[in-house]
């Protein structure tokens, strides 16, 4: 069944309180089945076509908590927001350890539950996005680009889709984010793939050469023209000219390359004649092209035109263990192209990799990753073989070293580990505190259970690297103040 964006299947026994939920529902915009049993709300479930699922966790002839555990074992697509009387808030806290969203106590207010419930669809419309968007690029490689992070991924779908199209396409980011590698992946991606792509590096060409090097010039139409030269936007004929840092590109020629979009033809330098040519338009720059356009170095009918189709690159700061995919495949690459033995990072690299703003981006991280390939040697790449520079976080991150029998006491109240009989870890924590509190007690029992490897505890925890990192700084600060 397809879904709905608004659709919600309530499962709730009480007649009276369902009619006023579906009520409060449907005047808020939201399309809701009703079921009064479990066996209704299974086999609801197995017709699928809902975004979330208002669940009583007491129905006459199951437990809802046997319904989340059914959700959870078929990986059924809902968002569930449990409801519960005032007496049963441990129950609700089970329930969303079960997988549950959220919880509302009996009787609840309208607005918290319409609330709740709209939270609820959009979490789940948001989850299905980026789940479909991993299927598709399940492998983390696409077209040169390496990664998983949900704005990566936001990327691919986007290049596939312009891909398609003819229209131009304007690509934002900052230097070293791969907006080169992100032309090229469209080129190829589309019905031009194995039709030239001709890059143009506006910035690196002196201003009064490059309409030579864009249109070409005929013999003899300025001084050292000695023959005739076809230009970038006739050589990508048939394929796609990718302009690179275009806001770099003088303001007068800037009137040309608009006659050249709006007319499809080509004028060389000392010609009076024109040639069509079929070139699709693709260009970049690390700068904010608005205002460039108010400051007036920039026109801004050449900026309508090109920015059609917008695409912008995340900094690799914002990509989270992204970090360490690239870098394992710059290792593995230069460790052939060096003849070297590196076959992994240790923790401590790993955890220096990730703590780095990388404000030099992918390239940053490609050179840091080849300086120390060539300067070193063994199987194993250590953080000090690592030479950073740039800006670091405001405060290091570091490990402790200590053996558990030498560390230093847990601060009042923090979370303890000890042993079970199966040799398991386990934590107790004290409770009646605050919840900032218990999280980060729980956290750094994770730090701890992981041998103080963060990547390690991101998986356990299901948490981003940069988030451990900035939460576990805050801690640090805060225990030194």
């Amino acid at each position: 069944m397809p879904i709905s964006k608004q659709n919600v299947l309530l499962v709730e026994d009480a007649v009276s309180l369902a009619v006023v939920y579906k009520d409060w529902l449907e005047r808020a915009g939201f399309s809701v089945d009703h079921v009064e049993t479990g066996k209704a709300a299974l086999e609801a479930l197995e017709q699928g076509g809902h975004r979330a699922m208002l669940l009583d966790l007491n129905l006459p002839d199951m437990s809802g908590m046997d319904i989340l555990k059914h959700v959870s074992e078929r990986q059924i697509s809902i968002t569930v927001v449990v409801v519960t009387s005032s007496g049963s808030i441990k129950t609700a806290v089970d329930a969303m350890r079960a997988g549950a969203y959220d919880f509302i106590v009996k009787p609840p207010a309208e607005e918290r539950m319409v609330t709740t419930i709209r939270n609820a669809c959009e979490r789940e419309q948001l989850h299905q996005a980026i789940a479909e968007i991993r299927n598709d690029f399940n492998d983390g490689n696409f077209h040169g680009f390496i990664g998983k992070a949900p704005t990566m991924l936001a990327v691919f779908k986007m290049i596939e889709n312009v891909a398609r199209s003819k229209a131009t396409v304007f690509i934002t980011g900052e230097s070293g984010t791969g907006k080169e590698v992100c032309a090229e992946a469209i080129h190829n991606a589309g019905p031009r793939a194995g039709k030239p792509f001709v890059p143009l590096n506006c910035a690196a060409i002196p201003r009064d050469l490059i309409e030579s090097e864009i249109f070409g010039h005929v013999k003899g139409a300025f001084t050292g023209a000695t023959g005739d030269r076809e230009g970038a936007a006739a050589a990508a004929n048939g394929g796609t000219l990718f302009l690179d840092e275009i806001c770099e590109m003088d303001i007068d020629l800037q009137t040309k390359l608009l006659r050249f979009l709006q007319t499809g033809t080509v004028q060389r330098v000392g010609s009076d004649t024109v040639a069509p040519v079929d070139v699709r338009v693709v260009c970049a720059t690390n700068k904010d092209p608005l205002e460039e356009v108010e400051q007036g170095r920039f026109r801004e009918d050449l900026y309508y035109r090109l920015h059609v189709l917008p695409i912008h690159l995340p900094p690799l700061r914002e990509r989270d263990a992204d970090v360490l995919e690239i870098a394992h495949q710059f290792l593995e690459s230069f460790s052939v192209e060096e003849g070297k033995a590196f076959e992994a990072f240790s923790v401590d690299a790993e955890d220096k990799l990730l703590a780095h703003q990388w404000p030099g981006n992918v390239r940053e991280l490609q050179n840091v990753v080849r300086n120390a390939v060539v300067l070193h040697d063994g199987a194993i790449l250590e953080a000090e073989m690592i030479n950073l520079g740039g800006p670091k976080r405001s405060a290091p991150i570091e490990r402790d070293r200590a053996q558990p029998s030498e560390a230093a006491p847990p601060p009042t109240g923090s979370a303890s580990t000890a042993t079970d009989g199966a040799g398991n870890k386990i934590v107790r924590v004290v409770l009646g505190r605050p919840y900032a509190e218990l999280e980060r007690d729980v956290v750094m029992a994770t730090f701890d259970y992981c041998g103080g490897s963060i990547p390690k505890a991101s998986k356990v925890l299901k948490m981003s690297p940069s988030t451990l990192y900035r939460k576990r700084e805050d801690w640090t600060r805060g225990e030194s103040e």
